[in-house]
């Protein structure tokens, strides 16, 4: 600070600096908490490693089924009991409850995978098509965690493009997830779908988040509109407060 309470141009930088490295913190944040994060791959990847696993050395549709749903629901539990959002064990025991029963009454193994499957195929072609008509799902998903909501449409174009580029890998990632389980579910047994399956849970994943934080830490941070409508929101408690006393004194 100058003599006179000015900022010096260093001060300057330097608190510009601090912002961004804030926005990217969040960002990191906000991304890992998007998409589940390590316990979010745990609680999605090893049902159904234990259902291949049992299924593979018992050959019992109903054991590995059971087993598989019962870790997803204890999984559920221990996130409650630590007080965790519940929104992604929610989605694995559901993804896992529907393979179970589909697969014990169709006596088919294989049909234990096959919600995830078309789960995965359908997120991959939403990601397409919003990519497609400018409406990208991770801007969307991620702009209210980052207090931006929508305004990278209109007011960020950096950001709009950063948010399309990673729609885009999201969906042509998991498209070719989907185009090597498919041809397995079809024409490969039980025991190579699964191992595959497994194998293809947690790469493709992290190869998204990866590439998505890469292109958003080359973009413009984010408009924070909340703060927006604070400031604007007080700005006019002062307008109003100004006209009352110039009422009262006049």
């Amino acid at each position: 600070m100058t003599s006179e309470g000015k900022q010096t141009p260093t001060d300057t930088d330097q608190d510009a600096a601090a912002a961004a490295a804030q926005s990217r913190a969040a960002a990191d944040t906000a991304l890992l908490e998007a998409f589940g994060g390590v316990r979010g791959m745990v609680d999605t990847t090893v049902p159904g490693l234990v259902f291949v696993l049992l299924y593979t050395i018992k050959r019992d549709i109903h054991l590995a089924a059971i087993a598989a749903l019962a870790l997803t629901l204890l999984l559920a539990v221990a996130r409650l009991v630590r007080k965790e959002t519940l929104k992604h064990a929610f989605s694995g025991v559901f993804g896992v409850a529907f393979g179970a029963v589909f697969a014990m009454m169709s006596g088919d193994a294989k049909n234990f995978y096959l919600p995830g499957m078309l789960y995965t195929l359908g997120l991959a072609i939403a990601y397409v098509l919003s990519a497609i008509f400018r409406f990208p799902l991770i801007g969307v998903l991620l702009g209210p965690m980052l207090k931006e909501n929508l305004s990278w449409r209109t007011r960020n174009p950096g950001r709009f493009r950063a948010y399309t580029k990673a729609t885009w890998a999201w969906g042509l990632i998991l498209l070719a997830k989907s185009a090597i389980l498919f041809p397995l579910y079809w024409w490969g047994d039980a025991t190579q779908l699964g191992w595959v399956k497994v194998a293809l849970g947690i790469p493709p994943f992290l190869l998204c988040v990866y590439l998505t934080w890469i292109f958003l830490a080359k973009a413009p941070p984010p408009i924070d509109v909340i703060a927006e409508m604070e400031a604007e929101e007080q700005a006019e408690r002062e307008r109003e407060r100004t006209a009352r006393a110039q009422v009262e004194t006049s």
